[in-house]
């Protein structure tokens, strides 16, 4: 059984951690015959590079920050505050430069600024802990913490392209094979003026797609067009860097496939099937 808190606060069980091992292993594959190679980035991103990217702009509803507590305030507080202490005062907390961010691509972008990358760009992996601030949460479906792997391809506009083909048509026979009633719908893209020409151009191109199962988005497809090439000046193929990326949820997956297996140990086994 999944425990969980009103804030978005889940647990996975042992069967359910292994289930979430089982599916990302065979995201890895994918990555591994895509030629995409695995990277680790650090857990916390800088305020700055976030708002390289518009973030507070287009996100200020997601928004959470990693603060250094002040030890002199906090130990006043705490001489005079009921314990446990239940909500930390903003008094007690010192101006920082650090985020928790919402999507795991975003440190791959930063990563290859200012460099050039070949012809035909490059394709990479990673998994991240990703943190958004909703206004609810419900179980392994909507959590406060959660677990995204994407496959990211930096490269030229039909490289980027060729990526999303291939991940849209990896997915949907991956879910076929699972018996899984998938829908691909298609989503807003916040990162464009909503009334300028890039969002115009999405009608001809669409920039964002969802993988919905019983209506619960279990992954997307994302093309950024030029933006973050832009942003963190990269350049393929002599012109500035287009960017896409296939992403997962992981506890989604969990959710979704236990639900359509009747059990963790189920559903890993089902997965093992595939090999």
């Amino acid at each position: 059984m999944t425990t969980a808190t009103d804030n978005g606060l889940g647990v996975l069980n042992g069967s359910q951690l292994r289930l979430l091992r089982a599916f990302d292993a065979l995201v890895l594959r994918y990555a591994e015959s895509w030629d995409a190679p695995e990277f680790r980035f650090p857990f916390l991103m800088r305020c700055k590079d976030l708002d390289t990217f518009d973030y507070y702009d287009n996100f200020p509803h997601l928004g959470l920050a990693a603060t250094r507590l002040d030890p002199q305030r906090l130990g006043a507080h705490l001489a005079e505050t009921s314990r446990p202490v239940d909500r930390m005062p903003t008094e007690v907390m010192e101006p920082t430069a650090f985020a928790l961010p919402s999507a795991a691509c975003y440190s791959i972008y930063l990563d290859l600024a200012g460099s050039t990358l070949p012809a035909e760009g490059t394709l990479r992996t990673t998994v991240g802990t990703c943190f958004r601030n909703e206004d609810h949460y419900q179980g392994l479906q909507r959590l406060l913490g959660f677990s995204m792997r994407e496959i990211v391809c930096i490269g030229p506009e039909d490289a980027a392209k060729s990526h999303l083909v291939r991940a849209k048509e990896a997915v949907t026979g991956l879910c076929a094979e699972l018996g899984l009633d998938l829908k691909l719908e298609v989503a807003t893209d916040p990162f464009f003026d909503k009334n300028g020409g890039k969002a115009k151009m999405q009608k001809l191109f669409p920039v964002k797609e969802e993988f919905t199962v019983n209506g619960l988005a279990i992954g997307s497809v994302n093309y950024h067009r030029n933006f973050f090439g832009e942003r963190c000046e990269i350049q393929a193929g002599g012109d500035t860097a287009h960017t896409s990326c296939l992403a997962f949820g992981l506890e989604r997956w969990v959710h979704t496939l236990t639900e359509r297996f009747g059990s963790a140990e189920a559903a890993v086994s089902a997965l093992e099937s595939l090999r």
